[in-house]
């Protein structure tokens, strides 16, 4: 069976085809610049994953269209069975995957509101897909959904309730496929079922998030009702004291707008430093630059402030693991963060983290209570896994 991963954005769409049987990538690549005068198609074969690939270049109007060149471009390996769609936010609605018709993609829809830079673009994505395909099932895969399971003393905010009755506002956090592909390939690594693994993912790019989960399942993650609460990241700022909307707007007169703007744009890494590629901020921290330090150790701070939290909630810790760019390709951040949490039992082994080895990896000491992995994400392949499950589950949809 193949299933075509697609990533819808405002102007791009992402996808891969996997052959679930091995599973493996069988092609890869990107419709992008879709609405402007030149846009482009970026093809990839197996062989060619990591290299630049097939570039394209002709005038892409719309999604419809862009959808219609990637098919073209898969010609030669046929249509995929199935097609699993990345969608942001599936807000309370959704708390599994689901089979897209009519009325699954009015729900979506209506969530558009919580997410407004994204749903929509998924949204068309998805339509310009099932107009070029009918006759292939399709399924959408929320970001949200893995955190559904959070109680609500996790989830709530401390506001009126008219707010969460009427309005939805609550935390729901985001990179769900990821800690759900991470959290099931780190009890393989410590041949554990992932129903008795209590563990702190740490999904940390230019996007990050930290999630408590136990047994398989979230308790609790960093991120709320939008992705800038939570962990400092490359251009957000996470977590500020609310109070920050009003004085900005009453001592320098910003409109709120512009306040979204600085905090989700223009802040972060980036903010403190001017930088949010964090290769260039250990470079610059390594060769003596005190505000690449400074980002540097406020970045890592605010991590190590979220797993003190986290082993508190779950109790009995079991492991510490680091995914996406940052987790996977940074040994100076993961002894940053890991090697400062002794009194957790949590060791970090430096020798091991300056040079991991094959993945999944265990950097942490032999002594250490609590084990310190390493594990590479692929949220297409989650979303491919997820697709194929939901549409053996058979028809409908699990919703509240």
């Amino acid at each position: 069976m193949r299933v075509a991963v697609l990533n819808s954005g405002s102007s791009s769409i992402k996808y891969q085809v996997i052959e679930m049987s091995g599973p493996h990538v069988v092609a890869s690549g990107m419709v992008e610049r879709i609405g402007e005068s030149e846009g482009r198609i970026v093809q990839h074969d197996r062989a060619g994953e990591g290299s630049q690939g097939r570039i394209t270049t002709k005038c892409i109007p719309d999604h419809a269209t862009g959808f219609a060149l990637l098919l073209e471009g898969l010609a030669d390996i046929g249509p995929p069975d199935a097609i699993g769609h990345r969608v942001v936010h599936g807000g309370e609605a959704f708390r599994q995957p689901a089979r897209i018709d009519a009325s699954v993609l009015e729900t979506i829809r209506s969530q558009e509101p919580l997410a407004p830079l994204h749903n929509p673009a998924n949204r068309i994505g998805i339509e310009a897909a099932m107009a070029a395909c009918p006759g292939v099932p399709q399924v959408a895969v929320f970001d949200t959904a893995f955190h559904q399971t959070m109680p609500p003393e996790a989830y709530r905010y401390a506001l009126p309730e008219e707010l969460y009755t009427e309005h939805r506002i609550r935390r729901y956090g985001f990179h769900g496929t990821s800690h759900a592909y991470v959290s099931g390939c780190a009890a393989a690594c410590l041949n554990r079922p992932v129903d008795d693994l209590n563990a702190i993912i740490l999904h940390l790019g230019n996007g990050a998030s930290a999630a408590a989960i136990r047994g398989g399942v979230s308790v609790d993650t960093s991120m709320g009702l939008t992705p800038l609460e939570g962990l400092v990241m490359g251009t957000r700022s996470g977590d500020v004291d609310p109070a920050v909307h009003a004085y900005l707007q009453r001592a320098t007169g910003m409109r709120l707008a512009d306040i979204d703007d600085l905090l989700n744009r223009r802040s972060g890494l980036k903010g403190l430093c001017g930088e949010n590629d964090m290769r260039a901020i250990v470079e610059r921290r390594a060769a003596g630059d005190e505000r690449a330090r400074l980002a540097f150790e406020v970045f890592c701070y605010r991590v190590r402030k979220y797993v003190g939290a986290y082993a508190a909630v779950l109790g009995r810790l079991d492991a510490l693991v680091f995914t996406a760019g940052i987790g996977e390709h940074s040994p100076a951040v993961r002894a940053g963060i890991a090697g400062h949490l002794d009194a957790l039992g949590i060791e970090l082994d430096r020798e091991a983290n300056e040079k991991p080895g094959p993945m999944p990896a265990d950097v942490s000491n032999p002594g250490s209570r609590v084990r310190i992995l390493i594990v590479p994400t692929n949220e297409e392949l989650e979303i491919a896994r997820q697709t194929v499950a939901c549409l053996a589950a058979g028809p409908g949809r699990e919703s509240t």
